[in-house]
């Protein structure tokens, strides 16, 4: 049956007369009543009983594999790709890499008017130098000024529904980088195979394993590629602050930096969450028992944990996070943290470790 399901899918985005999964509290009934106009229930319904979610969340964790990893990461940290520096050519071409892999898998954008979520960014250049600004107050006040720069940046946002429309989970990783500097020799690309690259691998994998699962989950999983993270968070932080109801996110999935390690400690993973969320760190600790991973992960629950990454963005207005950060090493920031460093085998199994928390956190009524 889940295969003639699964069959059904190309159906199922174009027989709605809105467009494809636009997930938000005014859509709700409006998707409900086209979903059933479209004979998708009813089909399901006929052709017998929906594999269960334990099976499921198996189907969907056995696509993770090394090898699409290290087939994202060797792209995204290609020299064609120039950095990624956010609102610069490399890094809309990682943008449009992402996009292209979302929409080949029948990931449909969250928003209607494409995967790309749009906003520009401003800084203060002489005779003062400030910080990118992202706050259309602030965007403003710059554009007074007689010198000033502007970037047009765009985070990466797809989404797959829930059977709860007005709940969401959001799985994220930043995939801007410093970009390049001509002057440094002999190679002033700043390629951040590990910052981050390794990051967008896995929501990358995760949201193909959901999509592959079979399954529709609980709660609506929005997939995130942040742009603009070491500019100052600017692609959460736009994100975050244009979301009207922040209760109904119940949980945030951080990416950052997941593929190597210090040099004394290769196998290290820093597992980030929220105190007050003990099930994050109690279901890791039974999956590692379980499945042997390829990583030592130090428990790290935080009361407020707002630093370090986007998840400060989203713990800032009270959504609970778990982060994943495998910490510095000698290639951190600077233009020798290439892809052929990468630990992959550790890099997969921490993506299938995060895959299970994700389908925890999108089916079980409480965390």
């Amino acid at each position: 049956m889940i295969e003639i399901a699964i069959n059904f899918t190309p159906l199922f985005y174009t027989v709605l007369d809105c467009q494809p999964y636009i997930i938000c509290n005014d859509m709700k009934n409006h998707f409900w009543s086209n979903l059933c106009k479209g004979g998708i229930l009813t089909c399901s319904l006929l052709l017998g009983a929906p594999v269960s979610a334990q099976k499921a969340m198996e189907k969907g964790y056995e696509t993770i594999s090394e090898e699409q990893g290290k087939n994202y990461v060797e792209f995204l940290a290609d020299d064609l790709l120039e950095g990624r520096d956010a609102g610069m050519r490399g890094g809309q071409l990682a943008g449009k890499y992402i996009a292209s892999l979302l929409r080949d898998w029948q990931i449909p954008p969250y928003f209607s008017a494409g995967y790309a979520q749009s906003f520009d960014v401003a800084m203060l250049t002489k005779p003062q130098h400030g910080r990118w600004e992202v706050h259309p107050d602030s965007i403003a006040k710059i554009n007074t000024t007689t010198a000033y720069r502007l970037r047009h940046l765009n985070n990466i946002i797809a989404a797959i529904p829930g059977k709860k429309l007005d709940e969401f989970i959001v799985i994220g990783a930043h995939y801007d980088h410093e970009g390049m500097e001509a002057d440094i020799l002999p190679d002033g690309i700043y390629n951040g195979a590990d910052d981050n690259a390794s990051g967008v691998s896995a929501v990358l994998q995760i949201a193909k394993a959901f999509r592959q699962s079979g399954e529709l989950p609980e709660r609506t999983v929005i997939f995130a590629f942040w742009d603009g993270e070491e500019k100052g968070l600017l692609g959460s932080r736009y994100f975050t602050a244009h979301w009207p109801h922040p209760e109904q996110i119940k949980g945030y999935m951080n990416f950052d930096m997941i593929g190597r390690g210090p040099v004394h400690k290769p196998d290290h993973l820093t597992y980030f969450y929220t105190a007050s969320h003990p099930a994050f760190g109690d279901w890791l600790q039974a999956d590692m028992k379980k499945y042997h991973f390829a990583f030592d992960p130090n428990y790290r629950p935080w009361e407020n944990p707002v630093g370090g990454s986007d998840n400060g963005c989203f713990a800032k207005i009270g959504v609970p996070i778990v982060w994943y950060h495998t910490e510095g090493h000698p290639d951190y920031t600077r233009p020798t943290d290439h892809a052929d460093k990468i630990d992959y085998k550790k890099m997969t199994d921490i993506t299938r470790a995060a895959f299970l928390c994700a389908w925890r956190m999108a089916n079980q009524k409480k965390f």
